[in-house]
């Protein structure tokens, strides 16, 4: 990963991951996402899925992201 990028979220499914990019992305941020699974070894040795922004996208990120975890509770 280039240098000022920060990670903000990551989880072992995928579908997730798609969805909180699409979120973001909906609302103006740039974001990138790292899929670390390898289907070979999918039940065995699950991966992560990790979603990263630029740190000057970052705060804008969370922010987001927390209202998303509110309206969810």
């Amino acid at each position: 990963m280039e240098k000022d990028w920060v990670k903000i979220y990551y989880t072992n499914q995928v579908f997730r991951a798609e969805i909180v990019r699409g979120m973001l992305e909906e609302n103006g941020i740039n974001v990138v996402l790292i899929n670390r699974q390898d289907s070979t070894y999918l039940t065995a040795l699950p991966g992560m899925a990790e979603l990263f922004v630029h740190t000057s996208q970052e705060a804008d990120a969370r922010q987001l992201l927390a209202e998303i975890n509110n309206g969810l509770a």
